[in-house]
């Protein structure tokens, strides 16, 4: 390859980083336009919570310090796993929620493309992260177990997924609060 070839990739490469750092520095407002619209989605997915649901409430009980680390990298990093466990869950066994199904659909999309974004920004702290904060992540990760263990306890009934879309909208606000402060 000559000379001219490898300064056309140099710069290529350079651009590319460039812009994606932009993309990174503007991350938080570009987090709090997808939680709002994440949050509408939510509530265009189904109607409001069902009386005869009430008595299926349960407390999760997000563990909120995992997002109030002092690093911002470090909140990125567990809101990304956030959004992924979110996405695992609407993902699944939706056979009994009686919600619009294109709603559904947007906010999976609206959540894979927040992850790949987020993915991208953080990859390079993210093995710090996993070393330095496990104890977060192994909350976050019981935190989500209990929702979907919830779910297949209650066999995947309309009321277990209305209880776990009104969590997620707890926590997505959660989220929204967080970010807001940064």
């Amino acid at each position: 390859m000559n000379t001219f070839g490898l300064i056309q990739i140099g710069l290529i490469l350079l651009c590319t980083t460039t812009i994606s750092s932009l993309q990174c520095n503007h991350l938080p407002l570009q987090q709090r336009k997808v939680i709002e619209n994440s949050l509408q989605l939510l509530d265009k997915m189904g109607e409001k919570f069902p009386q005869q649901c009430l008595r299926e409430k349960i407390s999760f009980r997000f563990p909120e310090q995992v997002l109030k680390p002092r690093q911002k990298e470090t909140v990125k990093v567990a809101i990304e796993e956030i959004f992924q466990h979110i996405f695992y869950i609407f993902s699944k066994n939706l056979t009994l929620a009686a919600w619009n199904g294109t709603a559904l659909e947007q906010l999976q999309n609206v959540l894979y493309q927040q992850i790949e974004q987020l993915e991208a920004c953080v990859i390079k702290k993210q093995i710090h992260y996993f070393r330095s904060k496990e104890v977060n992540r192994l909350k976050l990760k019981k935190y989500f177990q209990k929702i979907d263990c919830f779910l297949k306890d209650k066999q995947h009934n309309l009321c277990s997924w209305e209880v776990s879309r009104a969590e997620m909208r707890r926590c997505l606000q959660f989220i929204d609060k967080v970010i807001r402060k940064l």
